[in-house]
């Protein structure tokens, strides 16, 4: 995933954009870039040079991926939030009460969190001031079966006063949360088993295979979470998943056999697919 050069000028060896080059990495100038402003002296960039080429992603060799604006950590052997899915966080956003509602936070709870930048972009997209100030603007819980993933997840979700599970979906989560979720917000993994051969090789090597491997079709774990979605949910509460579009049919199957009212939301900008399911209001 590429992510935005530094605005400084910096003065970058042609050898390492053309070793990046050689390497086959697409944006190898601005890479070169980037791995310069992240080393302190000649021989750590040639470390980070070196396991660039190696195939590891750019994300996991700076430590941190662009995401929603911010910078989020992200450590080697956690999966690498994607530009697609920032479509999740302002589809998630849209629905939910401005800052400065008096009556109280909106619950969002982030599953399959991965790095937890997913949760950490919504509450900084209700951030007055985006800066920092009344960092508490939802009350933000994220869960992930990864124990490498959940660690490195508290690291970001911290910064907006949320808390980090491990577990398996809803297992962790506190029980006074049934019923009273206003955002379940979910980028499950919901590549098929059988193309996981087929993606990039970082993201095949590096990623965690539970972050990538959906099941047969795609979709065992959405199938999962729709399935108990309802309970967790307040009245008029949502939940979206991040889905393919020629997936979006069975997501959308999958939502209304859970009991929520769905729509379907795609951006050409991001090229992404959400599902929506909304509970609806008067459901006890």
């Amino acid at each position: 995933m590429p992510v935005s050069p530094p605005s400084l000028p910096l003065t970058v060896p042609p050898s390492v954009i053309d070793r990046l080059r050689a390497a086959g990495c697409v944006f190898a100038e601005d890479e070169a870039r980037l791995l310069v402003a992240a080393a302190r002296t000649p021989d750590e960039l040639a470390a980070l040079v070196r396991r660039r080429i190696d195939g590891l992603p750019l994300e996991h060799v700076l430590g941190w991926a662009e995401f929603c604006g911010s910078r989020v950590t992200v450590t080697p052997g956690v999966f690498v939030p994607r530009p697609r899915t920032e479509f999740l966080v302002h589809q998630a956003a849209a629905g939910l009460p401005r800052p400065g509602d008096p009556s109280r936070r909106p619950v969002v709870v982030d599953l399959c969190c991965g790095s937890g930048a997913v949760g950490v972009a919504l509450a900084a997209a209700l951030r007055p001031d985006r800066q920092g100030a009344d960092r508490n603007t939802v009350e933000l819980h994220a869960v992930d079966i990864d124990p490498t993933a959940v660690r490195c997840a508290r690291t970001n979700v911290a910064a907006v006063g949320g808390r980090v599970y491990q577990g398996d979906l809803y297992q962790p989560l506190p029980a006074d949360l049934v019923g009273r979720v206003d955002v379940l917000v979910v980028n499950a993994p919901y590549v098929p088993t059988e193309e996981i051969e087929l993606l990039p090789v970082e993201a095949r090597e590096h990623e965690p295979r539970v972050a990538l491997d959906g099941g047969a079709d795609g979709l065992e774990v959405q199938r999962r979470v729709t399935a108990r979605a309802a309970r967790w949910l307040a009245p008029g509460g949502r939940l979206l998943i991040e889905t393919s579009r020629s997936q979006a049919h069975l997501t959308v199957r999958a939502m209304t056999l859970g009991g929520l009212l769905t729509e379907v939301a795609r951006s050409q900008e991001y090229q992404a697919t959400v599902v929506v399911g909304t509970r609806a209001a008067g459901r006890s």
